[in-house]
């Protein structure tokens, strides 16, 4: 495969609670190893359908009004149609509707052009799978 795109997976152990998890750091590793200082784009997804990837800040208390905003729109209760697993889990199945299971993001130089505040962050409100892969994708 040509160097113009790479690909590598990362496994995250998000556990059995809800999460936000910073991935920038990884997303960074991962362009310095793979882009070789090339503009192009860093694709972010997440293969499973109870998680997604949001830009957002973190660390100031916004992971947690996320996830709070969450349980207020998609609250953990028997309301869902999708019943297997813990209860309320069939609103694990919505949220990539909201939060979606992928993001673009500009590479310029080799280096994740996000702005001062901004992280690449995994949301998995699943507390029944606490493995999770997430595919960084390079294209330049």
């Amino acid at each position: 495969m040509s160097d113009a795109f790479t690909t590598r997976i990362l496994n995250i152990a998000t556990g059995s609670r809800e999460t936000v998890t910073d991935l920038t750091e990884d997303c960074e590793e991962f362009l310095t190893q793979r882009a070789a200082g090339r503009d192009g784009l860093l694709n972010v997804f997440v293969p499973h359908a109870t998680a997604g990837i949001a830009v957002l800040e973190t660390g100031a208390g916004s992971d947690d009004d996320l996830l709070a905003a969450l349980h207020t729109l998609l609250p953990a209760d028997d309301r869902w149609q999708h019943r297997h697993g813990s209860p309320g889990h069939g609103r694990d199945h919505v949220l990539p509707a909201l939060v979606p299971p992928h993001a673009t993001l500009p590479v310029i130089g080799g280096r994740l052009a996000l702005g001062t505040w901004q992280s690449v962050c995994l949301v998995d409100t699943n507390k029944d799978n606490p493995n999770r892969q997430v595919r960084l994708s390079f294209l330049g």
